[in-house]
């Protein structure tokens, strides 16, 4: 992405495998920004996107990494050099913006890559429905880009009360021209049991596009979090076990991960 950001269209799907089967898909749109250009944004959205304003689209610093509304660029680089990781170039954040004030990720990713654009690591920042959060650095445990791979870690933080905080996660990133496409699956010691994905064409970021997503999705924000209490619902009704809520991890930030080439 050479822009300062980008509207994604697109959609999220979710399949659970076992021991029922249970799909459901919707429209969605988000946004891919580079954090050292969001001083860029407010000018190129005609007002229709702001950081840290009262504007129809946003962005709250507060939202993201420390949680204490300070520049999330420097935050980042930190925590990647403390971690052993050469991504000293742009750096990314991919999120629904907050619509009309409200706003809820159930992940955001950040971007990061090295000097000469290749992407060097992938920050999963992961919130659940009780205020909790959590951040996975994915990295190859060798340096190499992560232009074609799968990552995996240790699933640390209690997501969905009818699964356990046992398991793993596995991370695919995929990017074409103006597609861009993310897998998340989560397997526990049966193997997969949950498939999400989340794929959709990358638009200019401008006051048309921005206006455009607004009216056809004016309730997006409102939208994610009722579709998780719908579906946790009908999860429910068709019996399957809730499991109760761990305590949360004491640390908030897992950065072990394991990269396995993908050869096309």
């Amino acid at each position: 992405m050479k822009a300062a950001a980008e509207i994604v269209r697109g959609w999220v799907r979710h399949e659970r495998l076992r021991p029922l089967r249970h799909r459901f898909a919707y429209p969605v749109f988000w946004l891919r920004m580079d954090l050292g250009r969001l001083d860029e944004l407010q000018a190129l959205s005609g007002g229709w996107f702001g950081v840290d304003r009262s504007r129809p689209l946003s962005l709250r610093r507060r939202d993201h990494g420390p949680r204490d509304g300070s520049d999330l660029l420097p935050w980042a680089r930190k925590l990647l050099r403390d971690a052993g990781v050469a991504a000293d170039g742009a750096v990314h954040l991919q999120c629904f913006p907050r619509v009309l004030g409200f706003g809820f990720n159930p992940v955001s990713f950040w971007y990061c890559h090295d000097a000469g654009g290749e992407l060097a690591a992938v920050l999963a920042e992961v919130n659940n429905t009780f205020g909790e959060h959590h951040l996975y650095l994915l990295s190859a445990p060798d340096g190499r880009p992560l232009s074609s791979g799968t990552l995996s870690c240790r699933k640390v933080l209690h997501v969905s009360p009818f699964c356990t905080r046992e398991g793993s996660y596995r991370f695919r990133f995929r990017q074409g021209d103006a597609s861009r496409f993310v897998g998340v699956d989560y397997l526990d010691a049966e193997g997969l049991l949950l498939a999400t994905a989340m794929a959709g064409t990358a638009r200019p970021f401008d006051a048309a596009g921005l206006r455009g997503e607004l009216l056809r999705q004016p309730l997006l924000a409102l939208g994610v979090v009722a579709r998780i209490h719908w579906q946790a619902l009908l999860l429910w009704l068709r019996g399957l076990r809730v499991h109760r809520k761990p305590a949360p991890p004491a640390a908030t930030l897992t950065a072990g991960s394991t990269f396995q080439e993908t050869h096309r």
